[in-house]
């Protein structure tokens, strides 16, 4: 399938939008009022710090919602005042953030449901509308939806075009696309559709496995044991890594990336010679700029003195995942929640370890002056940052005026 012609025919019809329907100003009161907050602002100005009694909160320099992530979420409120009486659907949640989706939910946007782990798209008729959420979604959910009659809103994260265009270079040139990122996630599942050979690295150890191979050979069926849902379809080793090129999912540790890109230039040009690494290898940079500020960002936080950190984003958020392995690494006692609701007492807080599932952690909360260090993924509205500071406040006698 030819993917950059359908995707250029695809936008092309009169059924494609991706532009909103201009209730941009009916969209801003209800997205003002549910997500931004005067607190967050005031933190902002001063600083970003906060303290109240015998707390100080310590805001990373950029956190929450993104460009791209306000822009889907508007648009997916604008697509409901366009189309009041439609039957309006979404391919996946618009952002990994339960609270906006739950908003969506109730307005009567349903999501595709997903039956032994495969969606089913039979619900869906002619003339529906249906979203694609900010990561994007496949080509073949894209012409099923087509085929189908549907309107079509595309709220794909203009960073995320970026990379299946890096794609499409790739496949131009018949390289394999070397993806650093998680094979099961919506958007990596996405960028992969429209490579025509792939292979999915989830992290530099695997980078390191791939490289091994490329340099020595190896056991062909333990490589694709190793790799058995990461790589496209009729995937050779021995013969798909001669010619690769770098992409990723927007969402990953910038660093990481960045060090996965060189472990590669320098793995083909150890096997094939300095002269002949533009002949092997393409690299183009394509990690989102909003992804890496706050990466940034929270370098800069956990180089100071917290007694804890409170990271808030969907737990699926890839992200916000990654926010809170800085944290862990620098060794502070950090929790990862979804919502501040998870802030159950002083005593209490359901979190999500790293690696692990959900659980309660005892005690969390220290006595005395405190140093809470807050940041949010790129999900995260700053309505549920507030919330969190001021039930911590609260919690610890704080809540006074500021």
């Amino acid at each position: 399938m030819d993917t950059k012609a359908f995707r250029r025919t695809l936008q092309k019809s009169e059924s494609y939008h991706r532009k909103g329907f201009g209730h941009e100003e009916e969209v801003a009161g209800v997205m003002q009022s549910a997500y931004q907050s005067s607190l967050i602002q005031q933190i902002r100005e001063n600083n970003y710090t906060l303290q109240r009694g015998n707390v100080t909160i310590r805001l990373a320099e950029a956190f929450g919602f993104c460009w791209g992530v306000e822009r889907a979420v508007a648009m997916a409120y604008e697509t409901r005042q366009h189309f009041p009486t439609e039957r309006i659907w979404i391919t996946n949640e618009i952002i990994h953030n339960p609270s906006v989706n739950q908003h969506l939910l109730d307005m009567k946007v349903e999501f595709i449901p997903v039956i032994d782990g495969e969606k089913d798209f039979s619900g869906i008729g002619i003339g529906d509308v249906v979203i694609l959420p900010a990561f994007g979604a496949s080509v073949q959910e894209m012409q099923l939806l087509n085929d189908k009659g549907c309107k079509i809103v595309d709220t794909t994260c203009p960073w995320v075009s970026k990379v299946w265009n890096t794609v499409e270079k790739h496949k131009k040139k018949s390289y394999t696309s070397i993806i650093h990122g998680k094979y099961k996630h919506e958007e990596t599942v996405a960028t992969s559709s429209f490579a025509d050979k792939y292979l999915v690295v989830l992290n530099l150890a695997q980078a390191e496995y791939v490289c091994n191979y490329i340099l020595n050979g190896g056991n062909r069926e333990e490589f694709l044991a190793k790799f058995k849902h990461a790589h496209s379809e009729g995937f050779d080793p021995d013969k798909d890594l001669e010619y690769v090129g770098i992409a990723n999912q927007t969402t990953m540790l910038k660093s990481e990336t960045e060090q996965i890109g060189k472990l590669f230039e320098h793995t083909i040009m150890q096997k094939y010679g300095p002269d002949q690494l533009t002949e092997h290898f393409q690299s183009f940079n394509t990690i989102c700029d909003a992804t890496q500020e706050r990466q940034d960002a929270m370098l800069g936080l956990v180089e100071e003195k917290l007694d804890l950190m409170i990271v808030i984003g969907g737990f699926n958020s890839s992200n916000t995942t990654h926010l809170q392995e800085m944290s862990i690494e620098r060794g502070i006692s950090s929790y990862h929640i979804d919502s501040p609701d998870r802030i159950i007492s002083g005593d209490r807080i359901e979190h999500k370890p790293l690696g692990k599932d959900i659980e309660i952690a005892e005690n969390w909360l220290p006595e005395g002056k405190i140093v809470v260090g807050i940041t949010s993924g790129a999900s995260t509205p700053d309505k549920a940052v507030e919330d969190a500071i001021e039930k911590i406040f609260e919690l610890k006698g704080s809540a006074v005026a500021v």
